[in-house]
């Protein structure tokens, strides 16, 4: 079994904290112990990241560039173990993991590696005087990810901290904490400062000591709502700068004249990709009365031949959910969706693959005659259950689509500009897309309004929160 440690100032270093035990989610088998970092080990990162943030922001913007640039080109090259330790640390599918979700941690040290390079400030003039702003370092900046995309969300949260000249602690979830410790490696063979990235492991209660810890200016959390709620108040005592990336019930509107096989199939890439375990899938999936039975017919021919099984194997479209407890939620909401009154026209049931008996599986599941008050429309469930519902008008699937808490994303599927456009400015929602859903390149912004957070992860907005403004005025 292997046994994962902190990665403190350069190296790994034990610690005497409890020993956490990671599960395979495909086996269901324990394949890893995971060292709890204690008190006294979280200190020493503190200290290194101190001593190495104050050696990376006396570099200029084009040495933190070149550094940064050369560790996208390392990550890069080392796509096929990443995705391998990601499949491992998930159970998502390989061609998922190898084709867009660890390719876009390299993406993410490129481009923020490139505007260091070109960070600037304003310059003013008044009658006797001048000043000038510039954008500066908060110190050291922590990130408490999520398990859906460890590798992601890594790079996401660090490079745009470290462009900006801060140093970095990241405390991945213990349920995936392969992927953190192979990128701490990378980067610091790159050429980064010994504790400039640092990796700590454990559960909440690291979680709470980071936020809590008077010499850490910035936390940045992807996780679910209620965690965002404790991170709020817990980073409140230190007056932390604080980024949310939370829930989400997304939208999916499709109008009659959308073209058909692309809604179709956007549909179902908005809700199965990563077993549905993707807090912006769109999993309330609106369809005009008009195209409705014909829609819910190819959906459910699709999912049919989704292929279920061994994530490593490449022509594997669904993988594993997490773990037996949120698998256990998730079949939950399934009784619920049937209790409710809602037809289950496909899925929802355990799957035990060849190989895999043991591991997480779920057969991807298409709710109808969905009403919006149902808990299965109305609260994250975080798995590949779609609830399908129909509207009759444009203003009516505008307001229904709004009638939630969350406001992450949206979509809009219609061939014509003027309503995508009509429909875009009046959804409640921090990314919308039409005709497409869930993309996100790195210089493209990400985050949610109302109870889905706040703040902005990737694109030059990211760099705000991760610094802030130094005016200086001078009197001739």
């Amino acid at each position: 079994m292997d046994r994962i440690k902190a990665f403190i100032n350069g190296r790994f270093q034990n610690s005497d904290g409890e020993v956490l035990i990671k599960i395979n989610p495909v086996s269901g088998a324990p394949i890893a112990e995971v060292e709890k970092t204690d008190t006294a080990l979280l200190e020493h990162a503190i200290t290194a990241a101190k001593n190495a943030q104050i050696e990376w922001s006396s570099l200029t913007g084009q040495e933190r560039s070149h550094i940064m640039m050369r560790a996208a080109r390392m990550l890069a090259s080392s796509l096929e173990e990443l995705t391998r330790l990601e499949v491992r640390d998930v159970g998502k599918a390989w061609s998922e993991a190898i084709s867009a979700d660890v390719p876009c941690g390299a993406e993410a040290y490129e481009y923020f590696g490139s505007l260091a390079a070109t960070l600037t400030g304003t310059s003013h003039k008044w009658s006797g005087a001048r000043g000038f702003t510039e954008r500066v370092p908060l110190g050291i900046c922590a990130g408490i990810g999520a398990w859906n995309y460890p590798t992601q969300i890594a790079c996401w949260k660090s490079a745009p901290a470290l462009a900006m000249g801060n140093a970095f602690i990241l405390k991945p979830s213990e349920m995936t904490p392969y992927t953190a410790n192979a990128i701490a490696e990378i980067l610091q063979e790159a050429g980064l400062p010994a504790g400039l990235f640092q990796v700590v492991h454990g559960d909440f209660s690291v979680g709470r000591a980071l936020c809590e810890h008077p010499d850490i200016a910035k936390i940045s959390l992807t996780g679910g709502v209620k965690t965002g709620k404790k991170i709020l108040a817990q980073s409140a005592s230190t007056l932390k700068k604080v980024t949310l990336e939370l829930g989400g019930k997304a939208p999916l509107i499709v109008f009659a004249d959308a073209d058909f096989d692309v809604a179709v199939q956007t549909a179902l890439d908005a809700n199965f990709y990563t077993a549905g375990e993707v807090c912006s899938n769109a999993t309330r999936v609106f369809v005009d009365e008009k195209i409705l039975d014909k829609f819910v017919e190819a959906m459910r021919d699709k999912t049919q031949a989704l292929k279920i099984g061994d994530p490593m194997k490449e022509e594997t479209q669904i993988g594993a959910l997490i773990s037996e407890h949120h698998l256990e939620k998730v079949l939950s909401y399934i009784s619920i969706g049937k209790s409710e009154g809602a037809h289950l026209v496909i899925g929802g049931e355990r799957q035990f693959p060849d190989g895999c008996e043991g591991g997480f599986f779920i057969s991807p599941a298409i709710f109808t005659d969905c009403k919006d008050d149902m808990r299965i429309v109305k609260e994250e469930i975080f798995g590949p259950v779609m609830a399908v519902l129909s509207f009759k008008g444009e203003e009516e699937v505008i307001e229904r689509a709004n009638n939630t808490p969350f406001g992450l994303g949206a979509g809009i599927m219609t061939s014509d500009l003027s309503r995508a456009h009509r429909v875009a400015d009046k959804l409640d929602a921090g990314n919308i897309w039409i005709n497409s859903y869930n993309l996100i390149p790195p210089d493209w912004p990400f985050g949610g309004v109302k109870q889905s957070g706040f703040g902005r992860e990737s694109s030059v907005f990211a760099l705000e929160s991760y610094s802030q403004v130094k005016a200086t005025y001078i009197q001739y």
